[in-house]
């Protein structure tokens, strides 16, 4: 049984979630400009430097809120 979080859902288009898998962490991005993109990671510290990265701040100015929510999602898992 997997435990899976759903970090961000605007639609069912666009949207990144997380599967926990004992010890492997497999994030789904799936966007409509990209399609799906799988990311598996070993620990969460890994997961949470890739997530810092491809969320950066500077990506999102004027909606740093946005980009806290992602983060802070990420950081429960």
């Amino acid at each position: 049984m997997f435990k899976k979080h759903e970090i961000y859902k605007t639609d069912k288009y666009n949207m990144l979630t997380v599967e926990v898998q004992g010890k492997t962490l497999i994030v789904r991005e799936i966007s409509d400009q990209w399609g799906e993109e799988c990311h598996t990671f070993v620990s969460r510290p890994e997961m949470l430097h890739w997530a810092e990265n491809r969320f950066r701040l500077e990506s999102y100015a004027g909606r740093e809120a946005e980009r806290d929510a992602i983060i802070a999602a990420f950081k429960e898992v």
